[in-house]
């Protein structure tokens, strides 16, 4: 092999590649877990009328303590389970450690514009994204418009993503 200096050195014969192995899939009781928590989770915002669009009128117009008492509770219960995540070194189903990367703070812009970007998009439908899924199971089928948006803006963001300041 000539080098640009003009040089000769031997050539090797090529290493093969070591390639990573594919990730295990997931194991059939994890996801049966995971999808039964998912329905237990929907059927208690539908119980605690957290789907209720008139509830989210409410707490937007200051005229009840009911959604604000929710996430009051959901904050702390969010922090403690982040906690013990971290604390107790808990794996995901496949196995793999659950690592929550630290915020990266800088101005803050981004945060700012998701935040309205997603008050937006709650205000136009009445829901969050979690509530969607429920709202449509429990027979409000014009959410099923809101989710296909929702994947379509989340599609373009990871299209986009690359060429946004981040």
């Amino acid at each position: 092999m000539t080098v640009r200096d003009g040089t000769r050195r031997p050539t090797r014969p090529a290493e093969p590649v070591a390639r990573e192995a594919p990730p295990p899939s997931p194991r059939p009781l994890g996801l049966w877990v995971y999808g039964m928590a998912g329905l237990l989770f929907g059927i208690l915002i539908t119980k605690a009328e957290v789907i209720s669009w008139f509830r989210i009128q409410e707490m937007f117009r200051f005229q009840g303590f009911h959604m604000f008492g929710i996430f009051a509770t959901a904050m702390p219960t969010g922090i403690l389970t982040v906690q013990a995540l971290k604390r107790w070194g808990m794996r995901t189903v496949r196995g793999e450690p659950i690592s929550i990367p630290p915020k990266q703070w800088g101005r803050g812009i981004r945060y700012i514009a998701g935040g309205v970007i997603f008050g937006l998009g709650w205000t136009l439908t009445g829901a969050c994204p979690g509530p969607l899924f429920a709202l449509l199971g429990s027979g409000v089928g014009v959410m099923a418009v809101a989710i296909a948006s929702a994947l379509v803006g989340t599609w373009t963001y990871g299209l986009l993503r690359p060429r946004l300041p981040h």
